[in-house]
């Protein structure tokens, strides 16, 4: 038995890619994107005709440059999710634009307009996760979207501030970013290594975990963003995980068997108590974290200038066509 199987047993596997041949590859349950994985996957000669399909859209569309260019990002995303759920049974993240991070009226239209794309090219909102920054404005907007059917993805979760709130909002999925953490203490730390039973990355999604199993939330977490296999082996028993290919090659390259690190009957033991979060409550113990504060404004800011790339990629696209 690899690695990758045995994970498989506790664990829903989920590929962090664009790119559908490696998707098809490695058969996980989900798969997840956003503008950075994207724009490197349009850049690929094998996708070129679903650029040129949403060019043809974006035309149709009309307006200005900008606005088809706007027009052309989503239609690329759905057409591309749509692709990845020809070869996942399970469902595809899709990110909303990180510029609407703190908007919580724009940021349920842009859930609302991409559920409506996928649902006119024949997909149930049940296999879209919409991926949204968890910034007290998002996770207001994944709250209502919710509420309407539409199932969200909060990205960016570094803080257990954040991690209470969503789940108190009711949202489907959040992605802790394990590899983000562990990045952050190391640089603290002078950049040495950080011993793996201690891993900063790893103790907040376990924390996490164990407290919304023993308070029966619905929200399931989804440890994602890892820098190596070993992060992802102390959280074998995590609902999800989400993996690049290349550390998926090392799974299925390694024979093994994995013990489950967490599990909801030992999380049912923990003694950390309940929390509400209103929002001064909520504001001011994810600024008392000063590596939430600084990696959520920081990923933001990532993942605004890989969506920038997208539309300049985008405008290109438009500009050739329109002339």
């Amino acid at each position: 038995m690899t690695l990758f199987e045995s994970l498989k047993k506790y664990t829903t596997v989920v590929a962090d890619t664009g790119d559908i041949e490696a998707i098809a590859k490695h058969r996980p349950q989900d798969a997840t994107t956003n503008p950075s994985l994207l724009y490197h996957a349009a850049q690929m000669p094998g996708y070129r005709h679903l650029v040129e399909e949403a060019t043809e859209l974006a035309l149709e569309r009309g307006g200005r440059h900008e606005e088809m260019a706007a027009e052309f990002i989503d239609r690329l995303f759905v057409l591309f999710g749509c692709e990845i759920l020809k070869v996942v049974p399970g469902r595809v993240s899709t990110e909303v634009a990180a510029s609407l991070s703190f908007d919580t009226t724009a940021t349920i239209a842009k859930g609302r307009k991409l559920i409506s794309l996928y649902e006119k090219q024949g997909v149930g909102r049940e296999r879209i996760l919409i991926k949204v920054a968890s910034t007290w404005e998002g996770i207001r907007a994944a709250e209502l979207l919710e509420k309407e059917g539409i199932h969200c993805n909060l990205t960016l979760l570094f803080s257990f501030a954040q991690a209470v709130a969503c789940a108190e909002a009711g949202v489907t999925l959040i992605s802790p970013f394990v590899g983000r953490i562990y990045d952050w203490y190391k640089k603290e730390k002078g950049g040495a290594e950080i011993p793996a039973d201690q891993d900063p990355g790893v103790a907040s999604v376990t924390r996490i975990y164990n407290y919304y199993k023993k308070y029966g939330y619905k929200t399931q977490v989804m440890g994602a963003s890892f820098r190596n296999v070993n992060q992802i082996i102390r959280l074998a028993g995590c609902d999800l995980l989400t993996i690049s290919p290349e550390l998926l090659d090392q799974l299925e390259k390694t024979e093994g068997t994995l013990d489950r690190k967490l599990d909801p009957a030992k999380a049912k033991t923990g003694k950390e108590e309940q929390i509400h979060l209103d929002e001064k409550t909520f504001r001011w113990m994810h600024n008392e974290d000063a590596m939430a504060t600084e990696k959520l404004a920081e990923g933001i800011r990532k993942f605004n200038s890989d969506a920038h790339h997208l539309e300049e990629f985008a405008l290109s696209q438009v500009a050739e066509k329109v002339g």
